[in-house]
């Protein structure tokens, strides 16, 4: 078998990550070829002189790269093709810039302070009933108001909801696309997607972007069912498109007469007004709350075209994505009231607190990000490859996530900084550390 290794193997990394990264780096090289069978766990300890649970560790987290696969009985191989990686949880990593969800630390009294009413015995009985696609007439009412934006409100009779944005994104590729169809996305786009994509039996097709947004030209070439974009604080581009591209957009799509989802999870930190507002007979726009007010209050928000309101909604019955009453209620009182708008405009402050932190900590690097979003786009200096990138990261107690999470196809070597989470010192502490480590030259054989 090839030398395993191509570094030495001191007391000084014997940490598993390091030996795994060794590894990668010789199956990236082409030292180990797909297909080929890695030795088995005692031997590989024997071999390197480490314990037989970090051998263990090691292999586990080559699996967890998706560049082996193990099959019992027979082995440990080297994968024979490329991983999908996905968006994935941080495994506790003390800083997490991988994850998006922002929680304010001012806003648990404000919700507090409006769910008392939720409590009196009467409204309780109201909200613990049995939940509809359609929720309430004040309900949609008051979603009318969360989801409105400059010169744009929705009709109240065409909101549904569901449990989440995953939901809401699912029922409508469900709705617009059959098994076997074709879906139109950005060549980099919300990893999720990929996956409701896979479970539906769906093909994607990535759409060419541009510093604009995508390309109006890439979708006469596609020849889809339908398309999925994010117009608006791109994930994980953080792009919003232009006036003039949106109206490019609506007319291809308008000229190709396909649909388009649109996704507007992001769009609380912005006025700019939908494709929805443009093209309202063509688009299922798609929201979400998890990320309005908090993740453990889970609401999905589906507006399609009158024409498609039956079918959308069926399709969430179908998939068992029907929104509990409990969480359409406690949503449309956090509304009424202006909590909602409070807590709203309180993370639009902090996503700009947030960026003028990476301005200042990543000055000099190629960083891509629009001063009201909540995340970045990092393209990293040579000689740094994104996958060895987020592994140092991960040694110093960091979790970011590389391009290949979001491409479909080749991924640049880039990674995106999800801002929300840590404290606003712990945000600045790690950039620092981030902004180190794109200094220094990668470790040999990383």
């Amino acid at each position: 078998m090839k030398t395993l290794l191509s570094v030495q193997l001191g007391d000084d990394v014997r940490d598993y990550r390091r030996i795994a990264d060794a590894v990668a780096a010789d199956i990236a090289s082409g030292r180990l070829r797909p297909g080929e069978p890695l030795p088995p766990q005692r031997a590989f300890a024997r071999r390197h002189r480490i314990a037989n649970s970090t051998a263990a560790r090691v292999y586990g987290e080559l699996a967890r790269r998706g560049l082996v696969t193990g099959e019992v009985g027979r082995g440990t191989f080297v994968r024979a093709g490329a991983a999908e990686p996905a968006l994935a949880d941080p495994g506790g990593a003390p800083v997490d810039l991988q994850l998006n969800f922002p929680v304010l630390p001012e806003q648990s009294a404000l919700l507090a302070e409006s769910l008392a009413t939720m409590l009196r015995p009467d409204v309780l009985a109201n909200a613990l009933q049995a939940g509809a696609v359609t929720g309430t007439a004040a309900a949609r009412a008051a979603a009318a108001d969360l989801l409105a934006r400059t010169g744009w409100r929705p009709d109240p009779a065409r909101i549904l909801f569901t449990g989440n944005g995953k939901q809401s994104l699912a029922a409508a590729i469900a709705a617009l696309v059959p098994v076997g169809g074709r879906l139109g996305v950005e060549a980099l786009t919300y990893p999720v997607v990929r996956t409701i994509a896979a479970r539906l039996g769906i093909t994607l097709v990535p759409l060419e972007m541009d510093e604009h947004g995508v390309v109006p030209e890439a979708l006469r070439a596609a020849a889809v069912r339908a398309v999925y974009l994010q117009p608006a604080l791109h994930n994980p581009l953080g792009v919003t498109m232009p006036a003039a591209r949106r109206a490019e957009v609506v007319a291809v799509l308008a000229e190709l007469d396909a649909p388009v989802i649109e996704d507007a999870v992001y769009t609380f930190l912005c006025d700019e007004p939908p494709l929805a507002a443009v093209a309202p007979d063509r688009t299922v726009l798609v929201d979400s709350l998890s990320k309005r007010i908090a993740p453990g209050l889970t609401l999905g928000f589906v507006v399609p075209p009158a024409s498609l309101v039956d079918q959308v909604a069926a399709a969430v019955r179908g998939g068992g994505w029907t929104a509990p009453r409990f969480a359409v209620d406690v949503a449309a009182h956090h509304i009424a009231d202006g909590t909602a708008a409070a807590v709203q405009l309180a993370k639009r402050a902090d996503a700009a607190a947030r960026q003028r932190l990476v301005a200042d900590r990543l000055a000099g690097f190629t960083v891509h990000a629009d001063p009201r979003a909540y995340h970045c786009w990092w393209e990293l200096p040579a000689p740094w490859r994104a996958d060895t990138f987020v592994a140092a990261a991960a040694r110093e107690g960091i979790a970011v996530t590389p391009a290949a999470a979001f491409a479909i196809g080749a991924a640049p070597n880039a990674v995106r900084l999800a801002l929300a989470s840590p404290p606003l010192d712990r945000l600045s502490g790690a950039l620092d550390v981030l902004a180190r480590i794109a200094r220094e030259a990668p470790e040999l054989g990383a």
